[in-house]
C-alpha cells in the first residue's frame, strides 16, 4: 500500500470491509466514462499505479482513496462499496445521478441509462435531438450493432454513406462499428431510445 493517508488507522480498518468486487467496479466506471488510468489519476489525485493495483485487487485501499475515486467517477462511496451479491438488488438513479453527454453542436443529448456492469457489451441511452441537431459518432468495436427506437419525432441515420429515415414507432438496427450520424432534419424535437450491442466483447 502507498504512503498512509490522514486518519490512517480508522480508515484502514474500515477498508478491510471492501470485497474483491471493488477493483472491477472502479474499472467499469472508469471505462464507462472513457477514462484512461492517467485521466482518472489526474481527476482524483490518486496515483496511477495505485489505481492500477486497486483494479487488479492487489491492494486494500483506504476509504479516503475510495472517496477520491468515487468523487472523480460521480458515484457515492456507498454505491462503490455496495457489492454484496446476497443483498436484494434494487437500484434507483435520480435525474442528477444520470450522466449526460452532449453533441458538439449542443442540440443532441444522450442520457446514459444503461447499467454500469454491462457497459463493456451492452449500452443504452435516452436520446433527444432538437431541430437541426446532429450526433456524429466514430465506429465502435468490430461487429457492434446499434438499435434506435424513435418514441416521438423523426430522425435520419447515415451509416457508411447510406441514409435511412426513422419515424415515431419505428426501430432501425445498423452496424455501428463504422462512422454513423444521427440527425434531426425536422422542425420538431425528436426523442428515441438507443441500444448498442458490443458484440465483439461477447464473442472474442
Amino acid at each position: 500500500m502507498a504512503g498512509k493517508e490522514r486518519g490512517g488507522t480508522a480508515l484502514e480498518t474500515g477498508a478491510q470491509a471492501l470485497t474483491g468486487q471493488l477493483g472491477k467496479t472502479i474499472q467499469r466506471l472508469r471505462k464507462a466514462y472513457n477514462l484512461s488510468l492517467s485521466d482518472l489519476a489526474e481527476q482524483s489525485g490518486v496515483a496511477k499505479s495505485i489505481i492500477s493495483q486497486i483494479e487488479r485487487n492487489e491492494t486494500n485501499p483506504t476509504l479516503a482513496t475510495v472517496w477520491r475515486l468515487s468523487q472523480a467517477l460521480d458515484m457515492s462511496v456507498e454505491r462503490v462499496l455496495a457489492s454484496s451479491d446476497d443483498a436484494p438488488f434494487l437500484e434507483k438513479l435520480s435525474r442528477a445521478d444520470t450522466p449526460i453527454l452532449v453533441s458538439e453542436d449542443g442540440l443532441c443529448r444522450l442520457s446514459i441509462i444503461g447499467w454500469i456492469k454491462t457497459v463493456e457489451w451492452l449500452q443504452y441511452y435516452d436520446f433527444r435531438a432538437e431541430p437541426g441537431g446532429e450526433l456524429d459518432s466514430e465506429g465502435h468495436q468490430r461487429g457492434s450493432v446499434e438499435c434506435l427506437s424513435v418514441l416521438s419525432g423523426t430522425l435520419e441515420v447515415e451509416v457508411a454513406g447510406e441514409v435511412e429515415t426513422v419515424k415515431e414507432g419505428e426501430t432501425l438496427r445498423y452496424r455501428c462499428d463504422r462512422r454513423h450520424v444521427i440527425r434531426n432534419r425536422s422542425g420538431a424535437p425528436a426523442h428515441a431510445v438507443m441500444v448498442c450491442l458490443l458484440k465483439a466483447a461477447v464473442l472474442d
